[in-house]
């Protein structure tokens, strides 16, 4: 029987914040250089935006060295203070396709924010996956990013 490759990584916060401000620092990815966790990687990176600046059809390109490396994201879908839904696509340092959620949740102290990712394990990481889980590769940045958006968000 074949063994499920599949993934999920997963973080949760909880930012004092209405739900439309958080969304609105989600689907417009010229505001990801304030809170994502990858914006220091590589002062040099290019970054690319096209299609509409927010929601659906809005796409982000990056080239970089290192950590950094290169792909793109594309929003599939997009509710203002419900939900923000990615294509991502890694094409170096590693081939990758994910599908990338955020959920907006009200909550009483503002909104509960989880940010998930879901794939499949390519070669290279189901060799590496027997030592470093993904979600030992990327959770840390997910909690760094989602530690960058409620500072980001919670500001006056």
């Amino acid at each position: 029987m074949p063994q499920d490759n599949s993934f999920l990584v997963e973080r949760k916060t909880t930012i004092s914040a209405p739900p439309e401000k958080i969304h609105a620092l989600i689907a417009d990815f010229r505001n990801w250089t304030l809170w994502s966790p990858w914006e220091g990687a590589d002062p040099d990176m290019k970054r690319t935006y096209s299609g509409p600046d927010a929601g659906v059809g809005a796409s982000y390109a990056w080239s970089g060295i290192r950590k950094a490396g290169s792909g793109n994201m594309t929003i599939t879908d997009s509710k203002p203070g419900q939900i923000v839904v990615l294509d991502l696509v890694f094409t170096k340092p590693f081939k990758a396709e994910n599908l990338t959620t955020f959920t907006i949740d009200p909550d009483a102290d503002g909104s509960e924010v989880t940010w998930s990712m879901t794939g499949q394990n390519n070669l290279l990481f189901r060799l590496v996956g027997k030592v470093f889980s993904m979600d030992k590769v990327v959770g840390k940045d997910f909690e760094k990013g989602l530690a960058q958006l409620k500072t980001e968000a919670e500001k006056p």
